[in-house]
């Protein structure tokens, strides 16, 4: 591997790019028998095997602690995320039970309703384990889609790798290990599945790899594959945008800037790639639109979609950068200034000793055009995640940095600046797998050659506090009676619950009553996204309501507010607004503040009912 990595293989066995590359040396691989392939066969699905059972088992110990605990548990890290997601699947798995449309509901934000297309419902998972949920729960289908997320994340990228880029299956399962469970994936892993389950990215860039090495082929030949390659890159493509926008577009962009940096000194190469992959790729995106159109108008043009979401600033802090993450041996050992954005956020987090020995890496491998171009990606990433201005350890430091010029970009102004460096996960990976396929290299010349001991001493002590612990689990508490025994039917008609207060982003337990209730009512409230104002800017939860304020308040102060004829009057019209049914107060803190004033509010004593205090407002509100 003297001379880079694209050429030590056959022409066969050789990358898109080798395989367009004229300065490339072409061999010729010896005759082998059928005896010898089927050899090779049985060694390479032995050795995937061995790699797909690892990953498996480390999805499963980390979340461990949630599988033992799939009737109660609850990932503590996640906030009120769990309880979304888990939402999310149970109404998908109800609406085709049901045989109606799930790519919108009115179940939580009544009367307004919900645009499930915009608030990643992830019908990619989501519909076909529906028969889990409606079996064993949403619980039960969320952490499966975690667990399965990261496996499938980890054996994809390793799939592509022993396929594409190196010819060691040890180097390959390294760089799978790194994609699969980096930081940032471990983080997402509390309560993100669309940023778990990334599986189908690599595959989409295999299809692409595979698509350009026809650029030597005959005209006859790239003309009979077009329409495959193409059907399989659209779907693929579709597939993803069922499980997740965001991860692919930071993908798209990360993989095509790779690919400008490695045919940087080669552009009449690149030129070739280009051309040949171009009207392949224009036939997929029309089948991808043929599969998506629908749901895609819905997300953007349906009932309660919205054009951009504002999230504010969520820039990396450069410590962040440096530091180990909070679910990790180094970060139990040595923790840091906390300066992530929350815990499920923890995007970059890689580690000093991991990012010198990616430095170093890259310095000793340069003439290589693969590193150089995964360097590109992984400077590029990590500098657009530290946002518009430098954060050191919370302080703003005043620095303009380059995401000033993208923020206000059509759709790139819905992502949160700091997953940016998860486009560097991919080209760490790339890095650790060409340094792993060079000692071994080293090894086979010379067995007491000291250079593979030290490579592999150096990337155990990088890897090492990396190592991801299981993630918390606590037990959340149990339903209200009055919804998990089903009393609730006998006070609702055809309007709507209004939990006290309405349910938000802060406390959505009220999303996990109605799943157990059996979606029996619809809610005010809510959490998910939706839009705001006249130029449909969306925010998370619905518009603001003055009885909704009014509670939040009173709960937050605990005191009761002042209420006067003007309260009461907006208490109606809000009541009237929510098409309200029953008013409902659980067990939630400073709750005898809370009874007192809707007490106030309505001119009606509450009433004590299977563990919750209630106002039947029907013949209020005729």
């Amino acid at each position: 591997m003297a001379q880079g990595w694209d050429t030590d293989r056959t022409t066969e066995e050789q990358s898109a790019v080798a395989v367009l590359d004229p300065t490339v040396p072409k061999t010729v691989a010896p005759e082998r028998t059928r005896g010898q392939r089927v050899a090779d066969r049985l060694r390479s699905a032995r050795a995937d095997l061995i790699a797909a059972t690892g990953y498996l088992a480390l999805a499963v110990l980390v979340l461990s602690g949630q599988w033992l605990h799939t009737d109660r548990g609850y990932l503590i890290k996640s906030g009120q995320d769990q309880t979304m997601w888990e939402w999310f699947f149970a109404v998908t798995a109800h609406k085709i039970a049901h045989l109606e449309n799930p790519l919108g509901t009115g179940l939580q934000n009544y009367p307004d309703g919900v645009n499930m297309m915009a608030n990643t419902a992830m019908f990619g998972v989501g519909v076909p384990l529906t028969p889990i949920t409606l079996l064993f729960g949403p619980t039960v289908t969320f952490v499966l889609v975690l667990t399965l997320g990261l496996f499938g994340t980890a054996f994809a990228w390793y799939w592509l790798f022993s396929r594409e880029l190196v010819s060691s299956k040890l180097a390959a399962a390294v760089g799978g290990l790194c994609c699969g469970f980096a930081p940032a994936m471990i983080s997402h892993a509390n309560a993100h599945p669309n940023f778990v389950v990334l599986a189908l990215l690599p595959l989409i860039a295999l299809q692409l790899i595979r698509v350009a090495r026809q650029a030597h082929s005959p005209k006859e030949t790239r003309k009979a594959r077009q329409l495959r390659d193409a059907f399989i890159l659209g779907l693929l493509v579709a597939l993803q945008i069922a499980l997740g926008e965001e991860p692919l577009l930071i993908f798209a962009l990360a993989f095509g800037l790779f690919a400008f940096a490695y045919y940087l000194h080669a552009p009449r190469t690149g030129l070739r790639a280009l051309r040949t992959i171009t009207p392949t790729v224009l036939l997929a995106a029309g089948i991808t639109l043929a599969l998506t159109e629908i749901p895609l108008w819905w997300q953007f043009f349906g009932p309660q979609s919205y054009r951009s979401i504002d999230h504010g600033p969520m820039q990396n802090d450069l410590k962040a950068l440096f530091q180990f993450p909070s679910e990790s041996l180094g970060g139990m050992i040595q923790h840091g200034q906390n300066v992530a954005i929350n815990p499920t956020e923890e995007n970059s987090y890689f580690g000093w000793p991991l990012l010198l020995l990616v430095l170093m890496t890259s310095v000793f491998m340069w003439r290589e055009r693969v590193v150089r171009a995964a360097v590109t990606v992984i400077v590029a990433g990590a500098v657009l995640s530290l946002g518009s201005t430098l954060l050191i350890g919370k302080h703003d430091t005043g620095i303009k940095l380059p995401w000033r010029w993208f923020e206000e970009v059509p759709l790139l102004n819905s992502v949160l600046e700091s997953r940016f460096t998860m486009a560097a996960i991919p080209a760490i990976a790339i890095v650790l797998a060409m340094g792993t396929q060079r000692a071994l290299e080293y090894w086979r010349v010379s067995a007491t050659d000291w250079r593979p001991l030290a490579w592999f001493a150096a990337m155990t002590l990088a890897l090492l506090p990396l190592t991801p612990t299981i993630l918390p689990v606590v037990q959340r508490p149990p339903a209200p009676a009055f919804f998990s025994d089903g009393t609730v039917r006998q006070y609702v008609s055809h309007g709507s619950v209004v939990i006290v207060p309405p349910p938000t982003a802060p406390d959505a337990r009220a999303l996990q009553w109605q799943t157990l209730a059996g979606f029996r009512f619809p809610l005010a409230g809510g959490y998910f996204v939706g839009p705001t104002g006249t130029d449909k800017k969306g925010r998370y939860g619905p518009d603001d309501r003055p009885t909704a304020g009014l509670l939040i308040r009173a709960q937050q102060s605990n005191k009761v507010p002042v209420i006067d004829d003007a309260a009461r009057a907006r208490a109606l019209a809000d009541l009237r607004y929510w098409q309200a049914d029953v008013m409902v107060l659980p067990p939630t803190d400073n709750a005898d503040v809370l009874r007192i004033t809707v007490d106030q509010l309505l001119g009606l004593p509450a009433e004590r009912v299977d563990g919750v205090w209630l106002w039947d407002v029907r013949g209020m509100l005729n």
